[in-house]
């Protein structure tokens, strides 16, 4: 089997325990390298929430954008259609299968199972 190749991955967390928030609730992305069976945190990123009720921030989501667009995929416990439309844009996949599941083993599973 080949070497999975090094992914960088952001995950929208209350504690980088857990897949458990909001896209747009996120004002912190832990940001990981994952290949094969190694996981590290690389850092964490800070941002504004985008959300707010029922209308998001155009300038809160262009910082999001700018700030986990070196990252292959975005890990949260729910996403709407219009942040998965502007992170596939910019080459990133949202992903939210791994809601309120552990970080670092959905992550591996993640990069493992693709």
């Amino acid at each position: 089997m080949a070497e999975q190749p090094l992914q960088k991955l952001a995950v929208a967390s209350k504690d980088g325990i857990s897949i458990n928030l909001h896209f747009g609730h996120s004002d912190t992305f832990w940001i990981y390298t994952v290949s094969g069976k190694e996981i590290a945190l690389l850092e964490k990123r800070e941002v504004d929430k985008y959300c707010h009720g029922h209308t998001g921030s155009q300038s809160a989501m262009q910082k999001i954008l700018a700030t986990i667009n070196d990252c292959t995929a975005v890990f949260s416990a729910k996403i709407g259609d219009g942040p998965t439309e502007k992170l596939r844009k910019i080459g990133v996949f949202a992903v939210s299968d791994y809601a309120y599941e552990a970080v670092e083993e959905s992550l591996l599973a993640y990069v493992n199972d693709r």
